[in-house]
């Protein structure tokens, strides 16, 4: 028995398989776009400190990948028998595919966007956090772009397999691309001609599709996109020029008062992991316009004290009085309660920059701003660029972290925590991820900030930074403070712990 290719062929012209392939197209998009919303919020409850949505989201994913999609296509289509309410729906076998299918691949797609919210560094929620940014906010502005975009190519694989598995929702009546060729060939008994049509449509639609998704993957692929050049809209370079005049008018040194109240207060932190006791009794205090370094050797405890200060690490014991006010740890009688925005007032740069890489420079810096409510999109905007062009990177504006250097990574950084127009700067060893012809330019934006007054506590081991631009310097061991005391008394101590670390220094 010969092939019948002109029977074939005039099935790619047969108007129930073209009605049918656009069932399967509606029915694969709703299905693959609903899931993987709803399997994102199964993702975030897997990963959520809650016990009760931990386990809510784990059996649902486990009871789903279990169950055959056969079988939940034929109960669900089933349930109002149980459920006589539910006919309404689910009488239409569309919609009961469409349900079907989404309460599987929903368990499916929660794993996928696991693997991407797992793939998202940790520097970039503690970023968020040091921001002030809320967990939603951290979910939707930071972590959900990367996430997907680093799931994108497993999701897009997982329409493919949604457009395939719609096949099934023929055994409740859908008319389908596959019971449209069913009902045909039992009528002609032509079954090899009729399969190789409903494997043309099925085919087409997913190369189609395919083809779409590679586009997709393209677009939002950060690593090809090109540097587009600063150009300001009508009006901003008089604003922008208007605002560097009035910073002008007003330059030199702000003048505070080092006898005044502490800007920020660390009384006796305490910080274990395990057995190490990272910060032991630890004290400080910081005064308005003053430069507090920390030094000491590498697991003295310098970084933990830093992420005490601004809760990126929670206290064992301890209290940080921030602008006169209770901030964290335990509660200091006398004095007010910290207000819910008082984290903004603490500005944070990380050795490793933590800059979104979905955002561009100029976006990094306005994020928190705008999602703070400081002020109107345009203002925002035209600060933030005033910011970049004082720490000498206007022009990389429109730039993305990847096409920046270390150190221009690190001053957009630097910009970014300055956006927040906080009471204190915190710098955990801004220059420790930079190659050494970076660090310079680094340590000069930090000390134009020095020279303007602003409040500063850095964590460095650059020494000769360290005694040139600090009013005191903390010495740091085991956990402890050894010596707190102006660098001149500091230079002075040839004995001890002290003398031994600076001398290791000065010959090595």
């Amino acid at each position: 028995m010969s092939f019948d290719w002109d029977y074939t062929f005039s099935l790619l012209w047969d108007t129930d398989f073209w009605m049918a392939c656009w069932t399967v197209i509606e029915l694969s998009i709703a299905s693959w776009v609903i899931a993987g919303l709803f399997g994102f919020f199964l993702a975030l409850a897997k990963q959520s400190s809650h016990r009760w949505l931990n386990r809510l989201s784990r059996v649902y994913i486990w009871f789903f990948r279990s169950l055959p999609l056969l079988v939940l296509l034929v109960f669900t289509y089933n349930f109002p028998q149980v459920l006589p309410q539910s006919s309404v729906v689910l009488s239409n076998p569309f919609y009961a595919g469409l349900i079907a299918l989404i309460l599987s691949e929903a368990a499916y797609m929660a794993e996928i966007h696991r693997g991407g919210i797992l793939s998202v560094p940790v520097g970039q929620y503690e970023a968020g956090r040091a921001l002030g940014v809320s967990y939603f906010g951290i979910q939707w502005h930071i972590v959900i772009p990367q996430a997907i975009r680093i799931a994108l190519p497993t999701l897009s694989n997982e329409f493919v397999t949604i457009v395939k598995l719609t096949s099934l929702v023929s055994v409740i009546s859908l008319a389908e691309i596959l019971l449209v060729g069913q009902r045909l060939y039992t009528q002609n008994f032509l079954i090899f001609e009729t399969m190789v049509a409903v494997a043309f449509y099925y085919v087409l639609i997913v190369t189609v599709f395919d083809k779409g998704l590679v586009y997709l993957d393209g677009r939002l692929d950060i690593s090809k996109r090109k540097h587009k050049a600063l150009v300001l809209a009508p009006g901003e370079q008089a604003r922008l020029e208007g605002l560097r005049e009035k910073i002008r008018t007003a330059s030199g040194p702000q003048e505070q008062s080092q006898t005044g109240p502490f800007v920020l207060e660390g009384r006796s932190l305490c910080k274990s992991y395990g057995t190490l006791k990272a910060v032991d009794d630890v004290s400080l205090a910081v005064r308005p316009g003053e430069v507090v370094s920390i030094i000491g050797p590498s697991g003295s405890g310098k970084t933990s004290v830093i992420r005490t200060l601004n809760g990126l690490e929670k206290l064992d014991s301890g209290s940080v009085i921030l602008d006169g006010r209770n901030f964290l740890g335990e509660f200091v009688p006398g004095l007010p309660a910290a207000q819910s925005d008082q984290i903004l007032r603490i500005g944070m740069v990380f050795q490793s920059f933590n800059l979104f890489p979905h955002r561009t420079a100029l976006e990094n810096i306005t994020m928190a701003p705008g999602f703070h409510k400081l002020g109107d999109r345009e203002t925002l905007r035209i600060e933030a660029l005033l910011l970049l062009e004082k720490v000498g990177l206007l022009e990389c504006a429109n730039k993305y972290p990847h096409q920046l250097s270390g150190g221009q990574q690190q001053r957009v950084a630097i910009a970014r925590a300055l956006a927040m127009r906080p009471s204190i700067m915190l710098f955990d060893e801004p220059t420790s991820a930079l190659d050494p012809e970076l660090v310079g330019e680094v340590l000069k934006v930090i000390e134009q900030l020095a020279a303007e007054g602003i409040t500063m506590v850095i964590v460095t081991h650059e020494m000769h930074f360290a005694f040139k631009v600090s009013d005191r310097i903390l010495f740091m061991d085991h956990g402890r403070i050894l010596h707190d005391a102006a660098p001149a008394e500091l230079l002075a101590v040839k004995d001890g712990r002290v003398g031994e670390f600076l001398r290791r220094i000065e010959h090595g």
